[in-house]
C-alpha cells in the first residue's frame, strides 16, 4: 500500500491529460479503423510512458536509440512500402508526376510560415517536412536536423496521416465545383515492359541522389523494395516485406515514438503549434495539387479535361489519399472511377516526398 501510495503521489495531472489522449488514438484505431498498426501502438505507448515512476522509460529509450534516433526503423519500413508501390500507372503516364511535385506545395510554404511564427531554421524545416505526409521522411529529416520537438513532429506526421480521409475532402469541395468533381478521365494505359519496371527504381535511385544527395537512403531504400517486386526472383521476400516486415516495423515505430509523447515533452505551447502547422502542411499541399490541376484545365480541350480532384493525390500518404479522391468522385456520380489515376499521383507524391525531404537536408542540414 505505500508503493501505491507514493505512485498516486507522483501522478500529475498532465499526465491524465496524455492518458486521454493515447485513449482517444486507440479509439480512432480500433472504432474508426485510422491507421490500427501504427495509432494502436502510439496511444498505448502514451499510456505506459505517462504512468508514474514507468518502468517502460528505460526500454522505450533503448528501443529509440536503437531505432528511430538512427533512422534503422524508417530505412526498413522503405522498404515494405516499395515493395508494396506498383509504379505501373505512373509509368504508363508519366506526367502524373507534376501532380505529385505540386502537393509538396505545402512543405515550402510551411516552412515559411513555422519560420515567421518564431521557430529556429532547423525546427521550422523539420516541422514543414510533416506536409511531407510520409511518416519516415518525417523522422529522418528532424533527427538530421537534430530538432527541439521531434516527439511533436513524429505525432503530428503520423495522427494527420491516419485523418487524410478527414483533412482533404472537406479542403478539396472548398475549392473546386460540382461540375469540376464529375470530369470524367478515360484510363488507356500503355503497357509496360518488365525490364521499364526494373529499370525504374534503379534509374529514379541513380537521379535523385545527382540531384538530392542527402536523399539517396530514403530513396534508396524505397527503391530497393520496389526492385524486389518487381524482378521477378524474389516474390518470397517481397511478400514478407510487405507484409511481416512493414507491420512488425510499423508496430516497434508506433510504440517507440511514444517514448516522446511524456507529458513533460509533449503539453507543451510549441506542440499545439506545431500540430497546427502541421495541419496547415496538410491542407496547402492538398491546395497545390489541385491548383496545378485546374492551370492544366485552362488550356486542355473539352473532353480532355482532368478531374482536378487527382491532384490532391499528390500527396505522400499511399494509398489513403488515392482512396479518399477515388471514393469522393464515385459519390458524385457512381460511374466516375478515377482510381488509377489517383493511385499513378499518389505513387509519384511518395518519391517527391522522398525528395523534397533530401532537398530540406541539402539546404539546411
Amino acid at each position: 500500500m505505500e508503493i501505491l501510495y507514493e505512485t498516486i503521489m507522483q501522478l500529475q495531472w498532465q499526465q491524465v491529460v496524455m492518458w486521454i489522449i493515447g485513449g482517444i488514438l486507440i479509439y480512432l484505431a480500433i472504432k474508426k479503423d485510422m491507421e490500427p498498426t501504427l495509432l494502436l501502438p502510439m496511444g498505448f505507448g502514451a499510456i505506459l510512458v505517462n504512468l508514474p515512476l514507468s518502468g517502460a522509460i528505460h526500454p522505450l529509450t533503448e528501443l529509440f536509440n536503437a531505432g528511430i534516433a538512427n533512422e534503422l526503423f524508417p530505412l526498413l519500413l522503405f522498404i515494405g512500402i516499395g515493395a508494396m508501390i506498383d509504379f505501373g500507372p505512373l509509368l504508363s503516364n508519366p506526367k502524373l508526376m507534376i501532380f505529385g511535385a505540386a502537393a509538396q506545395f505545402g512543405i515550402f510554404f510551411t516552412l515559411s510560415l513555422a519560420r515567421l511564427v518564431g521557430f529556429e531554421i532547423n525546427d521550422a524545416a523539420s516541422i514543414a517536412i510533416i506536409g511531407a505526409a510520409d511518416g519516415p521522411t518525417s523522422i529522418v529529416v528532424a533527427q538530421a536536423l537534430k530538432s527541439n520537438y521531434v516527439g511533436a513532429i513524429m505525432v503530428a506526421a503520423y495522427s494527420y496521416m491516419a485523418l487524410v480521409p478527414i483533412i482533404q475532402p472537406p479542403v478539396i469541395k472548398l475549392i473546386t465545383t460540382k461540375k469540376e468533381r464529375m470530369i470524367k478521365m478515360d484510363y488507356k494505359p500503355m503497357a509496360v515492359s518488365k525490364l521499364t519496371r526494373i529499370l525504374f527504381p534503379i534509374v529514379i535511385t541513380i537521379i535523385t541522389g545527382l540531384v538530392a544527395p542527402e536523399s539517396v537512403a530514403l530513396i534508396g531504400f524505397l527503391m530497393f523494395g520496389n526492385l524486389i517486386r518487381e524482378c521477378g526472383v524474389l516474390d518470397n521476400l517481397s511478400e514478407t516485406a510487405q507484409k511481416v516486415l512493414a507491420n512488425l516495423v510499423t508496430l516497434f515505430l508506433g510504440i517507440t515514438i511514444a517514448l516522446k509523447m511524456q507529458a513533460n515533452l509533449f503539453l507543451t505551447p510549441q506542440t499545439l503549434l506545431i500540430l497546427g502547422l502541421g495541419l496547415v502542411a496538410f491542407v496547402f499541399d492538398t491546395f497545390g495539387g489541385v491548383m496545378i490541376a485546374k492551370l492544366f484545365n485552362l488550356f486542355l480541350k473539352p473532353g480532355k479535361k482532368l478531374n482536378p480532384m487527382i491532384g490532391a493525390s499528390g500527396i505522400s500518404a499511399f494509398p489513403m489519399s488515392a482512396r479518399v479522391v477515388h471514393k469522393m468522385s464515385l459519390a458524385e456520380d457512381s460511374s466516375n472511377f478515377l482510381l488509377m489515376h489517383t493511385i499513378g499521383v499518389n505513387v509519384s507524391g511518395q518519391i517527391a516526398s522522398v525528395i523534397a525531404g533530401g532537398l530540406i537536408l541539402g539546404f539546411f542540414g
